[in-house]
């Protein structure tokens, strides 16, 4: 349960930075960014092996680039499911994607 908390916490911190760093990426409020970081997490532990198991032929001939795509995916989806957070374009969803990943990577690494 504590890791599924401070999982959570990552997310919200790195969403955080997210907002602040990418230009189109807005959120309605604290709340709202509270619930995208959950719904972006459940997302990734739900949809995202199996999009990468149905893709894995074309990942692998692209070296993984496709994975960054991916990610972006299911960014641009969990703006879609919550109505406070907005995502302009999917070049925007790409970009927040990748620094969301890059944040919460640093993080998992210095509190794990």
């Amino acid at each position: 349960m504590n890791n599924f908390i401070l999982t959570w916490f990552i997310n919200c911190v790195a969403l955080l930075v997210v907002l602040h760093t990418v230009s189109g990426i807005k959120m309605a409020g604290w709340q709202t960014t509270i619930v995208a970081a959950l719904v972006i997490g459940l997302l990734n532990i739900f949809i995202r092996p199996i999009l990468l198991l149905l893709t894995l032929p074309v990942n692998i001939l692209t070296l993984g680039i496709l994975t960054l795509f991916i990610n972006g995916l299911i960014f641009y989806m969990a703006s879609k499911f919550i109505s406070g957070f907005q995502v302009m374009s999917f070049s925007n969803a790409f970009w927040g994607a990748l620094v969301f990943s890059i944040i919460t990577a640093c993080l998992n690494m210095f509190l794990k």
